[in-house]
């Protein structure tokens, strides 16, 4: 996997969940410009996928940004909101996991 790729994709990534937060941040307030920041956040953040499917193909981008906002969205649902999961819940995100790790390995052949 091109170092570079992986960079772009944990900006990308950072920005969602940025978003993300704003998102619930705004459920909690009702502040009209933390909704926003929120859809500023989340153009900025297509913006930078639209580089990462060029780079790495639409499956490869869109599904591993998917896992990975998966992965932190619930770290930051768990610490900062204090929401929890049920056990098949925790088991679908380490399936997700399991999943992102298959995904960048390096490929032996291109489709």
């Amino acid at each position: 996997m091109n170092p570079q790729f992986l960079l772009w994709l944990l900006g990308a990534m950072a920005i969602f969940i940025s978003g993300a937060t704003a998102s619930r941040a705004y459920i909690a307030n009702n502040n009209l410009l933390v909704l926003i920041l929120a859809l500023i956040l989340y153009c900025i953040g297509n913006l930078m996928m639209v580089r990462l499917m060029r780079e790495g193909g639409l499956g490869l981008a869109i599904s591993a940004s998917s896992i990975a906002q998966l992965i932190a969205v619930n770290i930051i649902a768990f610490i900062v909101f204090g929401e929890r999961l049920s056990l098949p819940q925790l088991a679908g995100v380490g399936l997700g996991i399991l999943a992102m790790a298959l995904m960048l390995l390096p490929a032996q052949g291109r489709a």
